[in-house]
């Protein structure tokens, strides 16, 4: 057996930019999927995770199938046709999986199972490819295969590992360092319940609104205004929804930029600062901080995410919004006792620290310290 690893995604700015050619910010962490695999010689590749019926795919078989939208297996076809056009000769595999990335919060946990099924058929085929062209591979097969595309920051940092800033309008990707901890900073993820299923419809609402207001310049999307074009006519809108998802839109882009110059200079504070003006940008001007399966909980947990982090650290919705995670950055020091506030909040393991890892997806046999947190899962989770 050969064991993978690929790393879940963390949203770190960028909230509902992408959607509108704007800039986003993300980098892999330590939550993510392994997989223990051996290559078979059927041309088939099987994928087994407790609780769920077996994936098997017939490599020679590599066409859409509309009945597999949304599935594993879509995704698995879709990555292995993208790799065959490459050249790839493919073989089969048999693969178990384990997970601590719930499926559906906005943890982009389809991304890293399509991400490493790609390199699991990479390997066993006795080729190489670079993370940047897997990552591409992936995008497309997540649009066309999937049924519905994932953000464009979501497969390179998964691929690549480490942060990853890419300008959408101008297809741009950039590595950045994003260690938190190398600045004495704690990076937590609260669990409040709630999926980013779930609120499909009020993301699309979000996109929607930005794009009525795009057309109204004549763009088919906002990154193409200039803001001083835009600015001219906020003043007379600010009172309706649209308007202000839309300058939430310019305001937030322009951020993801500053934070990374932040994250660039190692000014934990600066960067600290701008993630606060994130996230109340999110709460008051996007709007995406509450839907009917929530009720108040997201509210919650940033209201109190500010009563104890006020003026030593920053909170702000993770993903989507509406997925449910509150994103939190504190000094080290801090960490035990909001961890302590959250789980007493939303329950035992609700809250807890993320480290981002350097390296993406990648074989793992000797990398043992992926295995030996605490809190691993000992049996599968579940797929995406």
């Amino acid at each position: 057996m050969t064991r993978f690893f690929c790393p879940g995604r963390v949203e770190l700015a960028g909230d509902h930019t992408d959607r509108q050619r704007g800039r986003v910010m993300a980098a892999a962490m330590d939550m993510g999927i392994t997989a223990e695999a051996e290559p078979n010689d059927e041309g088939v590749a099987r994928v087994f995770c407790e609780g769920f019926d077996p994936i098997a795919v017939e490599l020679d078989k590599l066409w859409p199938d509309e009945k597999e939208r949304g599935s594993s297996a879509a995704l698995v076809r879709g990555v292995a046709a993208g790799l065959a056009e490459t050249g790839l000769r493919l073989r089969g595999f048999d693969a178990y999986l384990f997970s601590d990335l719930p499926p559906g919060r906005g943890l982009a946990s389809s991304t890293a199972f399509a991400v490493l099924v790609g390199f699991i058929l990479v390997t066993f085929a006795g080729a190489r490819t670079t993370p940047e062209e897997l990552a591409r591979i992936v995008q497309k097969t997540e649009a066309r295969w999937f049924g519905k595309a994932g953000g464009p920051a979501d497969a390179p940092a998964c691929a690549l590992g480490g942060g990853v800033y890419v300008d959408v309008l101008e297809g741009k990707l950039v590595p950045i360092d994003c260690g938190f901890d190398g600045l004495g900073l704690a990076l937590a993820l609260t669990a409040t319940g709630g999926s980013a299923v779930d609120a499909e419809q009020a993301c699309a609402q979000i996109a929607a609104d930005m794009t009525d207001v795009a057309h109204l310049f004549g763009e088919p999307f906002l990154a193409k205004i200039r803001g001083p074009v835009f600015d001219a006519k906020w003043q007379a809108h600010t009172d309706e929804r649209k308007w202000r998802r839309a300058r939430h839109f310019f305001d937030e882009t322009w951020r993801v930029s500053s934070m990374a110059d932040a994250l660039g200079l190692r000014d934990g504070q600066r960067y600290m600062e701008l993630m606060n003006q994130s996230g109340r940008s999110s709460e008051m001007l996007l709007k995406d901080v509450w839907s009917a399966w929530s009720e108040d909980r997201l509210m919650w947990c940033l209201e109190q995410s500010g009563r104890l982090l006020n003026g030593v650290g920053a909170w702000r919705v993770h993903g989507s919004g509406f997925a449910g995670y509150v994103q939190a950055l504190m000094p080290e020091r801090c960490f035990e006792g909001y961890r302590e506030a959250m789980d007493g909040l939303f329950g035992p393991g609700a809250c807890r620290r993320v480290h981002i890892v350097p390296r993406g997806v990648r074989l793992a046999q000797e990398d043992k310290r992926l295995f030996a947190r605490e809190g691993r899962p000992d049996a599968a989770g579940e797929l995406i």
